[in-house]
């Protein structure tokens, strides 16, 4: 194998030989592959369900819907944001490109790495990029995708049956909002390569070598006047790649840091697919049965997947995809899963005796307590509602769901009769729990906004009724809540104090927690409901914020209602309802004129070399608690919302989110000791 060319050093030429070794060779160790489990249908990978496509991939198939304006002037219209939630938006959207690669059966070898200055590249085995002339432009194929808007093989033709990158947008984003980037294509015997410098092709396309493989190198310096910060989160790109290896079985993907002190390297390959998914799901939970269900199948054009395990948890957590794109809205395809998976487990259970004929049919929540779940399909054309790909629209993925999970879980069941038992077992004590806590239920439902007689008395409610304006604190302990009451705008601003801990709900069933008077009186103060009966526009205030001291108290219960919030109103978190306070640690006083409020020990430091360190003059006070301040400076440094600091809580990886709540607030005490143990050298401002 040859790779020569103006620029290339031994080490580039090894390295780029062995990333982009032929796809027989071994590359890279195996890792998390799990037991081989007995499946409904078995396949070895997504291409095998005929999502390949036959014939080249060339530059006529690449089709133009418009050109690349103003992406750089409003960056936030393509990727979300310029914050570090957009910054990895762009190694998304380049490793996309090699996912649809390996979806349409042309490369089995991804490899992502953050460089030394923080550039990145990321390398595939697949077919090239192509460089041949596009008609409609009159320039080459990678030109196209990489400078005009909405140029891809992604909107029909040859290029690609299915995708995750639908929009079109990826590989011509990244370019706009990136200091330079280079491409180098492997096709036709030889080594292609085009550079640009924010978004304007400054080297055309030209040969620099010969090669005998195919494949896509990109290397970009993602552009510091766009982005607040260059500098990528290793933990954000491994769950991500993590993810994707998953849903596409057999594919291989490396993630490499090169960064002095960061150095490290992970590799992601699952020839389970999903079942490993689930696996690695439940690892930090107790399943009931061993076996994870697996069922595959085509219908009406539509590939479907679906794996899951119970566990002894009282949760539900279904993670749904289309083409790879995770849909935490859900869509036809998780409608289609639920209702066949309660229709196919109530009939066995009449079928088997399990369920005498005159009781009633056991609910959606009553069998999918304690389920993990994955759901994946992959289909040509994809309907999203929306831009933001969150909701799948098409019809015909709900009864292609429900008929290969309605085939799938009723061979599951008869060849399992044990698993069976363990799974309608649980269901049924789930469903005398759930009537027990129906009374509960009913009377935290709010009637409408303004029957304010049924609110909890020991709310401060604003006077303002346009959800829109109201915002809740919701605090800890009768003082401070006397101090925000006093420091409040009461037009605007509700308080709800809670006496002490909450319930955690991790460990809980619904009736407990629905008898639990502080849970009680969030929910009635919120308005919507919980769980099932959750309704988003019955939201009474725009911003829900958790108020705490800054101390290990405060922090474990910021984390009890979090875990609450993320159970029971996950759709708070997902539409960025959900706020914590920011109230100073420190408070500086100097000459008994100035005063500092200062948030860390690091603000800390900084001041006093600000200042000078006189401290016959400076009187430093460390807030132990909230109660501490009185309402004007509570006022002033925590609720005022032109000063105030406020942290937003997101939920960009629910599976993420799942582990860490388990983790934390779960019944096993050796991952929590695992993640103290790793993370204690992270700590600080602990109370001794």
């Amino acid at each position: 194998m040859g790779l020569q060319g103006e620029g290339l050093d031994a080490k580039d030429v090894e390295a780029r030989e062995i990333l982009l070794s032929k796809k027989d060779e071994q590359w890279g160790e195996e890792a998390g592959a799990g037991e081989p489990v007995r499946d409904y249908h078995e396949q070895s990978s997504a291409a095998s369900a005929d999502l390949t496509v036959t014939g080249e991939y060339s530059a006529s198939q690449i089709q133009i819907l418009e050109g690349l304006e103003a992406v750089r002037r409003r960056p936030g219209m393509y990727i979300g944001s310029t914050s570090a939630r957009g910054l990895h938006h762009l190694v998304y959207e380049i490793v996309d490109n090699a996912v649809d690669e390996a979806l349409a059966g042309y490369c089995d070898k991804i490899a992502v790495t953050i460089n030394e200055d923080n550039s990145i590249t990321v390398i595939d085995n697949g077919r090239g990029i192509p460089v041949d002339i596009q008609p409609q432009a009159g320039i080459s194929g990678v030109e196209v995708v990489y400078t005009i808007l909405h140029a891809g093989g992604k909107f029909g033709g040859g290029g690609y049956k299915v995708s995750g990158g639908l929009h079109g947008v990826g590989a011509s984003v990244v370019n706009a909002l990136s200091e330079w980037v280079t491409v180098q294509v492997h096709l036709g015997g030889k080594i292609h390569e085009i550079r640009f410098e924010r978004g304007k092709t400054v080297q055309p396309l030209h040969v620099v070598g010969d090669t005998d493989i195919t494949g896509t190198r990109v290397d970009f310096m993602a552009d510091s006047e766009i982005f607040d910060e260059v500098n990528y989160d290793f933990e954000t790109l491994r769950q991500r790649l993590q993810e994707m290896a998953f849903l596409t079985k057999g594919l291989n993907i490396e993630l490499t840091d090169l960064r002095p002190g960061l150095e490290q390297q992970m590799t992601f390959h699952y020839e389970g697919g999903i079942r490993e998914f689930v696996a690695y799901s439940n690892r930090n939970k107790e399943p009931i049965y061993d076996k994870i269900m697996y069922a595959e199948g085509m219908k009406d054009n539509v590939y479907v997947e679906v794996a899951f395990q119970h566990n002894d948890s009282y949760n539900e957590n279904i993670f749904s995809f289309v083409n790879n794109i995770h849909t935490p809205e859900g869509g036809t395809h998780l409608v289609g899963f639920k209702a066949a998976f309660t229709q196919v487990l109530n009939d066995y259970a009449r079928k088997n005796g399990l369920i005498k004929e005159a009781d009633k049919n056991l609910s959606g929540e009553d069998v999918r307590e304690g389920l993990t779940a994955v759901i994946s399909v992959k289909l040509e054309e994809p309907q999203f509602e929306g831009q933001t790909k969150q909701k799948l629209g098409n019809a015909e993925a709900r009864g292609a769901v429900a008929a290969v999970l309605t085939d799938g879980l009723t061979f599951f069941l008869e060849q399992n009769p044990q698993v069976a038992k363990l799974i309608l077992s649980k269901a049924i004590l789930a469903s005398r729990a759930r009537d027990a806590a129906r009374k509960a239920r009913e009377l935290t439902r709010r009637k409408t906004a303004l029957e304010s007689t049924s609110l909890p008395g020991k709310l401060a409610d604003c006077s303002d009724k346009d959800p829109k304006n109201c915002e809740i604190y919701i605090v800890e302990g009768d003082s401070a809540g006397g101090s925000a009451k006093s420091a409040r705008s009461r037009q605007t601003q509700a308080i709800l104090p809670l006496r002490g801990k909450i319930l955690n709900v991790e460990k809980s069933r619904l009736d407990r927690i629905l008898g639990n008077n502080e849970i009680k009186a969030m929910i009635t103060a919120f308005g919507t409901g919980i769980s099932e009966d959750f309704d988003i526009s019955k939201l009474r205030y725009d911003k829900i914020i958790i108020m705490t001291d800054a101390d290990v108290d405060g922090a474990h219960i910021r984390t009890l209602m979090l875990t609450f919030f993320y159970r029971f109103m996950p759709q708070l978190i997902e539409q960025g309802k959900v706020y914590i306070a920011q109230p100073p640690l420190f408070r500086v006083e100097r000459s008994k004129k100035e005063v500092h409020y200062v948030y860390n020990e690091k603000e800390l430091d900084k001041l006093m070399e600000r200042l000078g360190r006189d401290e016959n003059n400076t009187e430093i006070q460390r807030y132990k608690g909230l109660g501490e301040m009185d309402a004007e400076q509570l006022w002033e440094t925590t609720m005022d919302p032109a000063k105030r600091i406020l942290l937003q809580v997101h939920l960009d990886d629910a599976s993420a989110a799942d582990q860490i709540f388990t983790m934390l607030m779960g019944d096993k005490v050796e991952p929590r000791r695992e993640f103290i143990e790793a993370h204690a050298k992270f700590a600080k401002n602990i109370d001794i």
